[in-house]
């Protein structure tokens, strides 16, 4: 192994979900491209749903694939899976209601924790709740390694690496998708923006508590729709995660300079598809603060189910970065297929086997994805058929 942490071990990696949709995909990934001798399990409640994936998952040749049953409400069975594996990778959100137990018994047993979150005040909530104990034993709690948010996060730190680090940079990520965002991924938003006020709470509370870069800043930052003078694009402020996580790599690492600032967008080539996305996200805003009118949405996008292959074959995604630096200015992108299932399963595969098998920096507590592991992910990422490139 790579380093110091846990080796006597039953397993290099547990995968909560695997029952799930996009859990379903990632377990199918790892069959296909986990190397020989990974000792792995799929882990979850329903021990006769679990032994279905397992036996799929033989009929693909992938054998030896273990099955462990805990319930994400129940912190004695999960302490136990967590204890006995090096990396946990789970698919179960929405994760302000599943996901705290699960992170807790891994920052105990000194396991890394990875997940697809797009929650802010989860991972708000985690990092004041289990950030120090992280420290303690070494585990790396790394949120948010899907389209939510590896092709932001490590696209951004693409693209600073080819920017003078002694300047600072200003950077906006520009977003473009034709494909079907995943049902969690719906629910989620629509919980974050009816709490709102928690959110802010939350997100105050941790900024007294983190500590800052000294002689360093890094910030995401907001603005107005406008037409972006080098992509040609209309471009309209995206309210995810992603800014965020970018940020907090860029406080990070030294790479990106000694003022660093972020913005996120999504492109539409037209003004009034512009104009749509502002009324669309508006009106979802208002919707999710009415209860009824927010389950009532849920319905409409269940969890745990997606479209078939045929159509996420169609599906695609591109991120362009445009940075300036020192009168440099530098145009990338990360581009690939099916961002809401089959692109984010590859890129939680990938997180995790890169975690438990490659030579990753020397990190503890609550890390991005660029923070645990950086220029190792971003091979695997490029091997597995995600370009990043220049423009």
């Amino acid at each position: 192994m790579s380093d110091d942490r846990p080796t006597d071990r039953d397993f290099d990696l547990v995968l909560f979900g695997a029952t799930g949709f996009t859990g379903g995909l990632t377990a199918d990934y790892l069959a296909a491209h986990a190397p020989a001798g990974l000792r792995w399990a799929i882990a979850g409640r329903n021990a006769d749903k679990l032994e279905a994936v397992r036996r799929r998952l033989g009929e693909q040749g992938s054998t030896g694939v273990e099955v462990l049953v805990a319930d994400a409400a129940d912190p004695a069975a999960l302490a136990d899976v967590a204890r006995r594996t090096r990396v946990v990778a789970t698919t179960i959100g929405p994760y302000l209601e599943h996901g705290g137990p699960l992170v807790a018994a891994c920052a105990e047993a000194g396991t890394d924790y990875l997940d697809l979150t797009g929650e802010p005040e989860f991972v708000d909530q985690t990092f004041l709740a289990h950030h120090q104990t992280a420290l303690r034993t070494g585990a790396r709690l790394v949120h948010a390694c899907g389209f939510d948010s590896i092709p932001h996060d490590l696209g951004a730190y693409y693209t600073v690496q080819q920017l003078p680090s002694d300047q600072p940079i200003t950077l906006r990520g520009v977003v473009r998708s034709g494909g079907t965002f995943s049902g969690g991924t719906f629910h989620s938003a629509l919980d974050q923006f009816a709490r709102a006020r928690q959110m802010r709470t939350t997100y105050a509370a941790r900024r007294r508590a983190e500590v800052r870069p000294e002689g360093r800043s890094s910030r995401a930052v907001g603005g107005k729709p406008h037409r972006d003078p080098v992509l040609g694009y209309w471009l309209l402020p995206l309210p995810t995660i992603d800014p965020i996580v970018v940020a907090r790599s860029g406080a990070a690492l030294a790479a990106y300079g000694p003022k660093f600032r972020y913005s996120h967008w999504a492109g539409t080539k037209t003004l009034r598809y512009a104009a749509g996305g502002a009324a669309a996200v508006g009106a979802l805003t208002v919707a999710s603060q009415v209860k009824p009118l927010r389950d009532f949405l849920k319905s409409r996008v269940p969890q745990g189910t997606g479209p078939d292959e045929a159509k996420r074959e169609k599906s695609w995604f591109t991120v362009d970065f445009v940075g300036e630096a020192g009168g440099q200015t530098v145009h990338t992108r990360v581009s690939g297929g099916d961002p809401g299932y089959t692109e984010t399963a590859k890129m939680l595969s990938e997180a995790a086997l890169c975690l438990a098998l490659d030579d990753n920096p020397e990190t503890a507590g609550q890390v991005t994805p660029v923070q645990a592991m950086g220029d190792a992910l971003l091979v695997r990422l490029q091997k597995a058929g995600i370009r990043f490139e220049n423009v």
